[in-house]
């Protein structure tokens, strides 16, 4: 049995379409203005001077940071100041009331469960920290946040490579075989098997009380088929 488990967020217990459809519109409709409006806050400024660093240019007005940071968006980068000025508008709008994280209810059950039971639950994802911790604690389902272990982002490693996951495991302190990992993309669950972890890959588009494999691979439609055995 487990001693804790790892959780990818897009795609694994909540809809991407969420992110995709809701989140990254949100952020990008309000980011000139936070630019311009709170240029000389000391937030603001520290995340500018990060993003001057990753661009190698100087982003001396907020029109050419504004540019600089759709454009990452449009090219689709997980550059780390994006991620932090995403966070810091997705903030505002968690704290307004105006967004509430999309959780699929088995995922918001199994959390319950595997924490009653006594299981540490931690989250896996390429979005910041501090944007998983807005996530849960704004989700549809109340503020989750007391029940998680941890947080881990891309400052840890990338999801694909098996190193990442051998770090999570020393810093939960736990070994890696006493962690099950669940995620949606088959070269995240890949690593996390090659570093010794047990994974399960969700299929949100499979029925509910799917089970079946892809090679080594167990893939299931939904948490509800294996909580238990967690």
């Amino acid at each position: 049995m487990s001693r804790a488990v790892l959780l990818d967020i897009e795609g694994t217990i909540g809809d991407i379409a969420f992110v995709r459809d809701v989140l990254f519109p949100y952020a990008r409709a309000r980011l000139a203005d936070t630019l311009r409006a709170r240029w000389n806050e000391p937030e603001i400024a520290a995340t500018v001077q990060a993003a001057c660093v990753s661009a190698i240019e100087p982003l001396t007005t907020p029109a050419l940071a504004a540019k600089r940071f759709l454009g990452w968006m449009d090219e689709d980068k997980k550059v780390g100041p994006l991620k932090t000025l995403q966070g810091i508008i997705w903030r505002e709008g968690y704290v307004s009331g105006e967004l509430k994280a999309h959780l699929y209810p088995d995922a918001v059950d199994a959390i319950h469960s595997w924490t009653k039971r006594g299981l540490r639950v931690a989250i896996y994802s390429s979005g910041s920290v501090e944007a998983q911790k807005l996530y849960f604690a704004h989700s549809v389902a109340g503020d989750l946040t007391p029940l998680l272990s941890g947080y881990f982002d891309t400052a840890t490693g990338a999801k694909g490579e098996p190193g990442s996951y051998a770090k999570i495991a020393s810093t939960l302190a736990l070994p890696a075989a006493a962690i099950t990992f669940f995620s949606d993309a088959p070269a995240e669950t890949d690593a996390a098997l090659a570093a010794g972890m047990g994974a399960y890959r969700v299929d949100r588009t499979k029925p509910p009380s799917f089970e079946g494999r892809d090679g080594d691979t167990a893939v299931i439609g939904s948490l509800d088929t294996v909580v238990e055995r967690i």
